[in-house]
This record gives C-alpha cells, sequence and structure tokens, in this order.
C-alpha cells in the first residue's frame, strides 16, 4: 500500500528553538514555502483559520500529546483493532510518523517546533487505518462530525465496491474526502484507490513553480494539485523532517484548504467546495487539464473569496452522479440515527414521569374532595335534587396545562528555503472531466527509508 511520502537524498530531522511566543499568531518557518506561494498570511488567514471544522486523518495515527497539537486532536478509533482512539506514541521512525506529518501539515501550532499548520484553527480526528479498511473509517469519521476525510494513502487496483460506498455515504452527509493521486507515476503508474473512487478529490503533486513532480501518478482521476515536492512535516517524536516528496503531502495541505472554506461557510455544501477549488486553480503543467496537475494547482485565497458561477463545471461530483445514476440503491435519502439517551437524560426522564403521576394523583384527590364538599352543601339544602349515579360537578382540573414532550511531480528539485510570493489567481473554468475507476492489481510499493510494509 503507497502511504508514505519519498526521500530526496538524505532525510534529516531538525531540532528546532524558534516557537512562537504564547498566544502569539502562528507564524510558520521560512521553509515552509507554500505559506508565501499561497499568501496564506496575507490573503487566507484574514479570511478564515479553519475554527469549528474537524479533519479526520485516516492513516497510521498521530502523537497527539506533542505540544504542537495541543487542544488540537479530538477522539478517533483503530478500524484494524476497532478500538483506541487514534494515537500513537512517539517514534523516530519515518514510515510511522506518516499521519503526525499529515496532521501537522493541516493543523499544527507551531508551539514546541515552529511547524504551522495551514489550518491551525481546525481539529484533528486520528484514524488508524493500515490495511486499507478505508470504508470502515469513512464511517466512523462522518459518524463523528468530520466535515473533511484526508486519506493520504493509496492501493494499487479498482475502487473496491466496499469503499465506493463508503463515499457515497459521507458526500451524502456533506463531508469532502480527499485522497492521494499515487507516488509511481514515473514507474508503474497504476491507479490507486480511494482516490480513483466517484466522488473523491484526487491530488497530485507540484513543486514551488508548479512543475509537476515526476513520480506523480498521471491518470484521469486527478482533479487538482498541491505543494507535494520538499514539503517538510513532523515527525512523532516531535522533530522535523525536510527534503521528503509526496502527493500525500498535496492531499493533507488540500484538506486544509477544505478546513479553511468549511470554516468561512460552514453552510456551504461540499459540493459546491469542490467546485470552487475546481474552478478556481491555476494551470500547471502541460497547457489545459493533464493527468498530472487534473485542472491546475489550488489556490487558498481564490477559492475562498473568488466569483465562482454555480454553473461551473464540477467533474468530481459529476463523476459521483454518474455512479449514482448506475447506483440508484445508494441514493435512498439517509436515515436519522436515533442517538442512545444517556443516563443522566433517563433519570431526568423518569423523573418528569414521577412528577407526572404524582399530579395525577392529587388532581384526583382534588375532584373528589371538590365533588364531595359539593354533595355536603347541597344536603344542607331544602328538598334537594336528586343526584345521578355520577354526582356532583366535573370538568378538568384548573391549571395543568404542561408542556408537550421534547421532540422525540516533473520539476527540478528546488532549494527548501524560501519560494515563491504567490502564484496568482484563478485561470476559469476548467474544461474536460473526471475519469472512473480504473483498474489494477495490488503490488508492494517502493518503501522509504522508515522501513517496509505488506501491500494489503
Amino acid at each position: 500500500m503507497t502511504r508514505w511520502l519519498a526521500a530526496i537524498g538524505a532525510t534529516s530531522a531538525l531540532v528546532l528553538t524558534t516557537a512562537a511566543p504564547a498566544g502569539a499568531a502562528p507564524n510558520p518557518r521560512s521553509d515552509q514555502w507554500w505559506f508565501s506561494a499561497w499568501e496564506i498570511q496575507q490573503k487566507v488567514w484574514p479570511v478564515a483559520k479553519g475554527d469549528g471544522v474537524t479533519v479526520a486523518v485516516i492513516d497510521d495515527g498521530v502523537n497527539g500529546k506533542l505540544p504542537d497539537f495541543q487542544g488540537v486532536i479530538v477522539p478517533g478509533t483503530n478500524t484494524d483493532t476497532g478500538s483506541g482512539d487514534g494515537q500513537i506514541g512517539p517514534t523516530s521512525s519515518v514510515e510511522d510518523s506518516h499521519g503526525t506529518g499529515m496532521a501537522s501539515l493541516i493543523a499544527s501550532q507551531g508551539t514546541a517546533s515552529g511547524f504551522v499548520g495551514v489550518a491551525p484553527g481546525a481539529k484533528i480526528m486520528p484514524i488508524i487505518t493500515q490495511h486499507g479498511g478505508w470504508d470502515k473509517a469513512i464511517h466512523f469519521a462522518v459518524d463523528h462530525g468530520a466535515k473533511v476525510i484526508n486519506v493520504s494513502q493509496g492501493l494499487s487496483g479498482e475502487c473496491r465496491p466496499e469503499n465506493q460506498q463508503a463515499v457515497a455515504y459521507a458526500l451524502q452527509r456533506d463531508v469532502v474526502v480527499v485522497a492521494a493521486a499515487g507516488n509511481t507515476g514515473d514507474v508503474g503508474n497504476r491507479p490507486e484507490e480511494p482516490a480513483n473512487c466517484s466522488g473523491v478529490l484526487a491530488v497530485g503533486a507540484v513543486d514551488n513553480k508548479k512543475n509537476a513532480w515526476t513520480k506523480t501518478q498521471r491518470q484521469p482521476y486527478v482533479a487538482v494539485a498541491a505543494p507535494g515536492l520538499l514539503v517538510n512535516v513532523l515527525r512523532a517524536d516531535g522533530q522535523v523532517m525536510d527534503r521528503l516528496a509526496g502527493t500525500s503531502q498535496a492531499t493533507a495541505l488540500t484538506s486544509a484548504v477544505v478546513a479553511l472554506m468549511r470554516s468561512k461557510d460552514p453552510q456551504m455544501p461540499a459540493r459546491e467546495v469542490v467546485q470552487r477549488i475546481i474552478n478556481t486553480t491555476k494551470d500547471a503543467g502541460p497547457p489545459g487539464r493533464d493527468n498530472m496537475t487534473g485542472n491546475g494547482v489550488i489556490i487558498p485565497a481564490a477559492a475562498l473569496s473568488a466569483n465562482v458561477p454555480k454553473n461551473a463545471p464540477n467533474p468530481v461530483f459529476a463523476a459521483y452522479d454518474r455512479w449514482l445514476a448506475q447506483n440508484p440503491q445508494a441514493g435512498a435519502k439517509p436515515s436519522k440515527t436515533k442517538v442512545p439517551k444517556s443516563e443522566a437524560t433517563k433519570k431526568a426522564d423518569q423523573a418528569d414521569r414521577n412528577l407526572y403521576i404524582l399530579l395525577g394523583i392529587g388532581a384526583v384527590v382534588v375532584v373528589i374532595g371538590g365533588g364531595v364538599l359539593l354533595l355536603l352543601v347541597r344536603r344542607g339544602k331544602k328538598k334537594p335534587p336528586p343526584m345521578g349515579p355520577g354526582g356532583g360537578q366535573s370538568g378538568p382540573p384548573p391549571g395543568w396545562g404542561g408542556q408537550a414532550a421534547p421532540p422525540p511531480q516533473g520539476g527540478q528539485p528546488v532549494p527548501p528555503q524560501g519560494g515563491p510570493s504567490g502564484w496568482g489567481g484563478p485561470q476559469g473554468p476548467p474544461p474536460g472531466g473526471q475519469g472512473g475507476p480504473q483498474g489494477g492489481r495490488p503490488y508492494l510499493p517502493p518503501q522509504g527509508p522508515g522501513g517496509s510494509r505488506p501491500p494489503n
């Protein structure tokens, strides 16, 4: 399973002491070149920082105890074991730090390392899935409040039905699914799931000059591209790794942009979020749409603020709509999940029932007492009228009322420092569409310096 980023030359781990002062606005390191390329501090953070949005990181876990993730992590799970909270301990392994690295690109606070995420206001939900169980992971993420799902993993082959169904489950519940296009474009270039599942925003990788990374997958399902070459990440022991490349990082950065958009406009549907991202890209690679960079490189500021026509192309959701037309049973209206009552709620309900019973008994006593009194008064008069079997005066007790019950990468290596100052604005609606799922066989991908993992 392709799930880690490629190393360029020797991988180095840097220990930094450039943490921002407590309470200060986060400032990125100088080698986080995508901040200047995307003009994050100038044009993006004044609009949104990701507050109120949870991003599910489906990967190999996150070390949420690092100072850089203080206040960022929400409970996740391990779908391989069906238990846990999705967190891992510190490790110097490059391979085992993959999930931590992806989370750092999205929402690291820079507290100890100086490494800052693009959406530092967002929350991270870590979900451990190391054996391709994306369907379970996606369902968990959706059911527990994630609005963005990041899958920086891939397995060669067609999109399996259970994974496609899970993606549909997410889209029907207004959740954006983002996945890595793959890192073997210069070798086998096999299509990979879940990137090739219909409705997934599949991401390729570019360098800081908008050149496609040589290893990024060349597939018709690639929708957009984002920074992926020489994009450093935070390791699970708190150190920063540099000289890395991969569509994994491009995917995490794209998920961060989605979080920014969902933070700015929580009511914007997932379909429109993806439409705006696609139609505000900057062309990259060969002129027009291509299979390495898709419709172009994401421009966050434009995605947040540009005027995009409601009828602008949306090849990602067009592919999903085609799949849905062929699988109408998957389009049933999502049923409302009945949330079990908490113990406190159960006790409160029982107390209410007890109160109603007491009130009812009291009312009966009042009615009977009133009837008896009336009978005695009438008997004190001359020629009292005969009483029927019902006797006395009746009627509803006054003042009950009550309240109703609650409603039940082509590109040359570039220096890791500095970077371009802005990539420019949108280029207009892109042509073309998105291809459907592709074939292929599972294979053992090239392994990075962190060690090997068996394919699924």
